[in-house]
């Protein structure tokens, strides 16, 4: 009977899908009528009531004051993705209604994340009476407060936890800025129900109460969801509910957008008229706004994005391209260096990785302390010198909650703010050696914790990929964190030939066969020097060369893959993209 978990013959004539498809839905906890419906058939009408969110009545009535009365409002973002298209929400929302405003974000350099007085500063000298954050804010006591003194109205719109203090008893003392009102589904009060929306996911709930009481149409909410979309994908949030249906939606809108700046981001980068996923958003759009905030100015962005004439647009989003090549060369050169630091030094025995990079650029350490944990699979914090002492960005792994473990070092840091998998923060130089002693002392990790662990969604043998199969895998985008590509596996196959291919030869393409003398074509993307090495390791230079050769051979691996259909030349094939490999006994 339909309903029962487990039941995926049931689920599958019920929604007319494949059963491994309903097996993967219920692995992932998608459950019951209502969820498969949404997941799979959701639409912008299943997006929640914005008035559930806790203030929100409150901001939009000081807004339509504000807006009515043609008081200037400044819009205080961030200088990441998600910062610049949260301000483009809001900006583009108050401009539609007849208001007047402008955006201020902060220099990542100089002056570091969220609200400063600065800003506000520089907000009233432009003559704004309504001050409006997005994507920051909810930590900014000083900088609402100092606002409110020069009688200011503040309204906070975020996504981040809210600051806390420990009291004796264990529990926590929640301290939020003196705002006239405050937008965030963190809120422990609020019960809002989906709390995993992005900065601009919230802006864009902001912009949807707005439209509605100017009588402004739907339509004109479809573009700021493509915004909405590319910040939640950048921001790395959970595709899950809400934020799946905002991201499904706006990469549709996102094809055909009327913006001619993110038109002309599309254009450099090869993208015009092709379907665009979550990956273009992750690894191409993404990171060329990114590269604005963190090597120039978050102005730059915001021009190409307001920017009206075609011919200035491509020359700008050229530009930001070729900033984003320099980020991409100088987070190889920091990575590497990061590396030799590790290795050639007792850092390596490390449980916690704490490592100080001389020549870097500051905005760059969260990127580079990423891919250093990719490698070790151990947490890492990645400093550079500042003026004022160095400044570190932390990235984590399951199982060690940054935040709090750096919370109990605390009388050894200056600023640092976060949630358990990354961290910023900084700290006088003399303080690095003791923190690092006091997390590797502090830690409760063990070897096994260090050990990467690959879940795969189903073990399914390779005779049951079908083009109809992998048509239906599309129903299940966009994939991305919380809702990731699927993962299938088998645990024994013959390699049966291939070649190193690429520009680079860092492609591996060949022919697997397994247990059931099925075959496939497979393609590998990864560390083809480190496959390389682990074929030779354990089979022998010999039996690798039959391999690459096609002669029969003794190697045999498990591996995990996820099916796609290649096309080339006119002719189509199947094909399987091998995404992990080790030994099964």
């Amino acid at each position: 009977m339909y309903g029962i978990p487990g039941d995926f013959e049931g689920i599958g004539k019920k929604y007319n899908i494949d059963p491994v498809i309903a097996r993967i839905m219920i692995n992932r906890g998608i459950k019951g009528d209502e969820e498969i419906r949404r997941y799979l058939q959701g639409t912008l009408e299943d997006l929640y009531d914005p008035l559930l969110l806790l203030g929100m009545e409150e901001a939009v009535n000081l807004l339509v004051e504000a807006i009515n009365n043609k008081e200037t409002i400044a819009i205080a973002s961030d200088f990441d993705v998600d910062g610049i298209f949260s301000s483009m929400i809001l900006h583009t929302a108050f401009t539609r209604v007849g208001g007047k405003c402008f955006v201020e974000t902060p220099n990542r350099v100089t002056e570091g994340y969220g609200l400063n007085q600065r800003i506000v500063d520089d907000a009233l000298e432009k003559g704004a009476k309504m001050l409006i954050t997005c994507d920051n804010g909810i930590a900014a006591l000083e900088a609402v407060g100092y606002a409110k003194k020069n009688k200011m109205k503040v309204i906070v719109t975020d996504h981040h936890e809210v600051p806390f203090e420990e009291q004796e008893d264990g529990s926590r003392k929640y301290i939020k800025p003196m705002a006239d009102a405050i937008v965030n589904p963190k809120q422990k009060e609020c019960n809002y129900p989906f709390p995993k929306l992005c900065g601009a996911g919230v802006a864009l709930k902001v912009a949807q109460v707005l439209y509605e009481h100017y009588g402004i149409s739907k339509e004109h909410l479809n573009q700021l969801i493509e915004y909405a979309a590319i910040a939640t994908v950048a921001d790395v949030m959970d595709l899950e509910d809400e934020n799946r249906i905002i991201v499904k939606y706006g990469l549709k809108f996102l094809k055909n957008t009327k913006n001619i700046g993110l038109r002309s981001i599309l254009r450099v980068n090869q993208m015009e008229d092709k379907d665009i996923s979550a990956y273009h958003i992750g690894f191409i759009i993404g990171p060329c706004f990114n590269a604005a905030g963190r090597l120039d100015t978050v102005k730059m962005a915001l021009d190409l994005l307001l920017c009206q004439d075609e011919v200035q647009a491509d020359k700008m989003a050229s530009d930001l391209k070729t900033l984003n090549e320099s980020r991409k060369d100088m987070t190889v050169k920091g990575v590497e260096q990061a590396i030799k630091k590790i290795e050639g030094s007792q850092l390596i025995n490390d449980k916690i990785l704490l490592v100080k990079l001389e020549d870097c650029h500051e905005s760059l350490v969260g990127i580079i302390a990423g891919r250093i944990r990719e490698r070790y699979h151990k947490p890492v914090i990645v400093f550079v010198d500042v003026e004022e002492g160095i400044k570190g960005s932390g990235r984590s792994i399951e199982g060690y909650n940054m935040f709090e473990e750096l919370l109990k070092c605390k009388e050894l840091l200056g600023r640092f703010g976060g949630h358990p998998m990354a961290a910023g923060l900084s700290l006088p130089r003399e303080n690095l050696e003791m923190l690092r002693e006091q997390l590797n002392k502090n830690t409760t990790l063990t070897e096994r914790d260090f050990i990467p662990k690959v879940m795969i969604d189903v073990k399914m043998p390779i005779q049951y990929i079908t083009e109809d199969f992998i048509k239906q895998l599309e129903l299940l985008e966009p994939f991305g964190k919380g809702n990731e590509k699927p993962l299938f596996g088998e645990p024994h196959f013959q390699i049966l030939g291939g070649n190193i291919i690429g520009k680079n030869k860092n492609v591996f393409k060949g022919k697997i066969k397994n247990q059931f003398n099925a075959r496939i074509d497979a393609i590998f993307f990864g560390d083809v020097e480190r496959f390389t090495e682990f074929i030779i390791e354990n089979y022998g230079e010999k039996e690798y060369e039959k391999m690459l050769h096609g002669e029969a051979n003794s190697i045999d691996v498990g591996l995990t893959y996820y099916p796609a259909i290649n096309e080339y030349n006119g002719r189509v094939s199947l094909q399987v993209v091998i995404q992990n490999y080790t030994i099964i006994q």
